[in-house]
């Protein structure tokens, strides 16, 4: 018999009530930046046995008649016919299925959001399908200087030429096919009009790992610098957070880096920022619902073995990879395997 390292149970009624206490904070409306698989979420059900691979999707079920979908995605990856590899469709393509499944689950998916819009045919076509199932379409456009020149982004120059995305619901929840997609700048562009229009809205984060409230190089935080080695993503402890409540949290590179240019942004448009860190933006309550340490542990250990093993079977088939495999092979010492 499979042994229980996370108590799933836990896992739905903690976040979804953690979800909204974080949507009172803010009062009217919350934009929720969604990342990682919504459901099939498989790498998650490895090193947490326990979790279901579907529990984000079970998750937001419980908060169904609270909350409205929007999905972003990026008017170049339209253009270029970009690939979901895990899938082997394209991104307008995983879009639609993304909406059949959502709708099909009992979510309502209320609108799509071409990003870096800037009259590309290809868009206009997948506009005219979405439209033709019933889907609302608005435009965000490139700005000049993004993320950087924050006086132009959050001016009507800026922000204030995005369409308004009209929405009915007090969680929105903000998702995409894949990286790239323009998710936070969809959640920031929102807050700005939002703000304008005098509703109290706010902006959050979710993304399963890795799991802030366990240690830097927990197996379980191993493995999700495993599972992303083919990209420029590491753990690293977050010196905001260290600052500003002198205790350690656990983020990733890229939302460090950003974070002072995200934080400018949201002092510009709400007039302080209701975040001192990047930890702070997040609402993962996984790390309080392990139930059994050591056998997540166990079972984080061997999911970068696993991987391991997969890049070295893919650089010897197909001679690509060598960087990945030289950083698994890291990672496996950090764990003494």
């Amino acid at each position: 018999m499979r042994k229980i390292g996370f108590d799933n149970d836990k896992y739905l009624s903690m976040q979804s009530e953690h979800i909204r206490e974080r949507i009172g904070q803010f009062g009217d409306q919350l934009y929720l930046g969604f990342g990682g698989k919504l459901f099939d979420d498989y790498h998650a059900s490895r090193v947490l046995p326990g979790f279901a691979p579907d529990s984000k999707l079970q998750m937001l079920l419980q908060l169904a008649d609270q909350a409205e979908m929007i999905i972003s995605i990026n008017a170049a990856d339209i253009e270029r016919n970009k690939i979901r590899h895990d899938l082997g469709i394209t991104y307008d393509q995983d879009v639609i299925r993304l909406i059949g499944v959502y709708k099909e689950k009992g979510l309502y998916v209320s609108s799509v959001v071409i990003t870096r819009y800037a009259g590309q045919s290809s868009a206009d076509v997948f506009q005219k399908k979405l439209e033709a199932i019933g889907i609302k379409v608005y435009h965000h456009y490139s700005i000049d200087g993004y993320p950087n020149n924050v006086e132009k982004i959050v001016s009507d120059e800026g922000y204030g030429k995005n369409d308004y995305v009209e929405t009915t619901r007090p969680l929105v929840i903000v998702t995409a096919p894949g990286p790239g997609s323009g998710k936070m700048a969809t959640c920031l562009s929102q807050l700005y009009h939002e703000n304008k229009r005098g509703v109290k809205a706010g902006y959050a984060k979710f993304e399963t790992f890795p799991v802030w409230n366990l240690p830097l190089k927990h197996p379980v935080n191993v493995a999700y610098e495993a599972a992303t080695a083919d990209l420029e993503d590491n753990n690293i402890i977050d010196p905001f957070h260290l600052e500003a409540y002198g205790s350690i949290a656990v983020n990733y590179n890229r939302d460090v880096e950003t974070f002072p240019v995200l934080k400018a942004m949201m002092e510009s448009i709400l007039g302080e920022s209701p975040y001192q860190s990047p930890t702070d933006m997040g609402v993962n309550m996984v790390g309080n619902c392990i139930c059994d340490d050591e056998v997540c542990s166990n079972a984080a250990r061997n999911e970068v073995v696993r991987r391991y093993f997969h890049a070295r079977e893919q650089l010897a088939r197909t001679g690509v990879g060598k960087d990945e495999v030289a950083k698994l092979e890291l990672l496996m010492q950090d764990l003494r395997w």
